[in-house]
């Protein structure tokens, strides 16, 4: 279970460095942990951005009700995989 999280935090943080077009950073050195808004500055078209991405790429829906909660890295992982699990 924490190899699957483990991949999908690695391939979040790669979907978020290419599309905010992040720089100095990788998604080896990505902080999981960080609030994508307060510390990272994402803002809300943004989180909504990346959003339709993660959505095309993992099959899921994101609801957009869902979209406050998604501050991290590491929640949107377990999220993608709750997600997945629940075959939703």
């Amino acid at each position: 279970m924490s190899n699957d999280i483990n991949q999908t935090i690695t391939r979040i943080s790669e979907i978020i460095i290419n599309e905010l077009k992040l720089e100095d950073v990788t998604p080896e050195t990505f902080n999981a942990d960080l609030d994508l808004v307060d510390e990272v500055g994402v803002d809300s078209m943004d989180l909504a951005t990346v959003a339709l991405v993660l959505r095309d790429e993992y099959g899921i829906r994101i609801d957009e009700d869902d979209y406050p909660k998604l501050t991290t890295v590491r929640i949107i992982a377990q999220y993608i995989i709750d997600k997945q699990n629940s075959n939703e």
